[in-house]
């Protein structure tokens, strides 16, 4: 069977190749699955999308209507996909459970940890051979408060190496993670504590209607003046115009965002020549404190091939008939 792959990276095209082989064929494209590229996979019974792809009813009725019975998505997030409509269309709709938690964990440190020593401002100054360490001073994340928001795999693991430095963990969740609480001594909190008693405070729960926009104004207001907030989950969690807001009034020591509420259209592009029309961006990163990467947390050849692996097992397990935990459609 041959699987029409959009939005495949030059990096990702080998792995997801070389995963294929002796298995299935497969055509990669560079291009992103939306409304408008939908008829590219006509007669294909079988199509992977990226994180960004726009599965919308529009999207999902084109497909339907060329022939695609069963779509593999590479990641675990699915809030971009109408899984409603997808049942109502007869397709088989899957995702990628688990990959590397510590891609990502692993990632939001680094996020943290740049913001906090301002390595970017570092960086570009050395390069000009400018040596002064004006505005350059950072803080000890040691005997600091480290806020987690959302335990499970990833925000587990950042747990873990918050712990390493010797800090003092607060957790937010629908659930307590065991190992965090027993282990590594967090202490489990309501989230308007720990926002107003954490020094760090990093994002590690799914979109979901009762997560969008969970760090809003009032979330924003509750943070200590000089506090350090890292997004390496979905964007929609930030309300990024109340965070610009918040920044526009002196108060964050430093923000690290890997996602971006209006990231589709933009993250994964080349915009550098035609520039960027979003205003809410574009003003968020003229703040010096501020990090933004393009979605970049779990793009590690270990995450990346494990997310590749599952996904050509999720085409088997298709035409196999079998349903597993990475199957969203039919429920």
């Amino acid at each position: 069977m041959e699987i029409l792959a959009y939005g495949v990276q030059a990096d990702e095209k080998p792995l997801l190749e070389a995963a294929c082989a002796g298995r299935h064929e497969v055509r990669c494209l560079e291009v992103f699955l939306n409304s408008d590229t939908a008829p590219l996979a006509a007669e294909h019974e079988v199509i992977s999308t990226s994180v960004n792809a726009e599965l919308d009813a529009t999207t999902l009725r084109t497909l339907a209507k060329g022939g695609t019975r069963m779509i593999a998505q590479r990641s675990t997030g699915f809030n971009n996909i109408d899984l409603d409509v997808a049942a109502e269309l007869g397709l088989t709709i899957s995702r990628v459970s688990y990959y590397s938690p510590y891609s990502v964990a692993e990632f939001a440190w680094t996020l943290a940890l740049s913001v906090n020593r301002r390595i970017i401002r570092a960086a570009n100054r050395t390069r000009e051979f400018d040596f002064r360490l004006d505005g350059l001073m950072g803080a000890d994340v040691h005997g600091t408060t480290v806020g987690v928001v959302g335990t499970g795999k990833i925000g587990e693991c950042f747990a873990r190496i918050a712990h390493g430095f010797g800090t003092r963990l607060l957790g937010w969740d629908v659930a307590e993670n065991a190992y965090c609480r027993d282990k590594l001594g967090m202490e489990y909190t309501s989230l308007e504590r720990l926002l107003a008693e954490s020094d760090l405070i990093s994002l590690h729960v799914p979109l979901l209607p009762d997560t969008h926009h969970l760090i809003d104004e009032s979330a924003l207001a509750r943070m200590k003046h000089d506090a350090i907030l890292i997004n390496s989950s979905r964007g929609g969690l930030v309300d990024t115009h109340a965070l610009v807001e918040t920044l526009r009034a002196g108060r964050l020591r430093g923000v690290g965002l890997d996602v971006y509420e209006e990231e589709t259209g933009l993250f994964f592009f080349d915009r550098s020549l035609e520039g960027v029309a979003d205003d809410t961006l574009a003003r968020l990163m003229t703040f010096p404190q501020v990090l933004v990467t393009s979605h970049q947390a779990y793009f590690t050849a270990t995450a990346v091939g494990q997310i590749i692996e599952t996904t050509v097992d999720n085409v088997d397990d298709y035409v196999a008939g079998r349903r597993t935990e990475n199957t969203l459609v039919p429920r």
